[in-house]
């Protein structure tokens, strides 16, 4: 089963919008970044680690980032796939990119 963007803000939206709070959520984020942070560096050899699946934890942490980045998002109605579109149109002219998201999209 694949999930949208647009799915995934609304499924969201419909979870929090009552009882979400942003700085709650953003705190939640933090927490969540600081997860991903010591997987990787228990990956790089800076943290000591035991018998870890550490690509399993780093993909569930991960998760946890975007599901908190999605409802921050679907709480103050961002769509964030028109977000990521113009951003990378920027960044792609700004760092001299070959290709642009769009244009990948186009071409594939």
């Amino acid at each position: 089963m694949k999930v949208t963007i647009k799915d995934y803000e609304e499924y969201l939206y419909e979870t929090y919008k009552n009882h979400g709070i942003d700085s709650s959520l953003f705190m939640k984020l933090i927490e969540e970044i600081g997860e991903v942070a010591e997987v990787l560096n228990k990956r790089d050899g800076r943290k000591a680690k035991d018998n870890e699946d550490l690509i399993e934890q780093l993909g569930n942490e991960l998760v946890d980032v975007i599901h908190y980045v999605f409802a921050i998002a679907a709480l103050n109605n961002i769509n964030l796939n028109d977000f990521i579109i113009e951003k990378d149109k920027k960044a792609s002219i700004k760092y001299n990119h070959k290709i642009n998201l769009v244009d990948y999209l186009l071409n594939k």
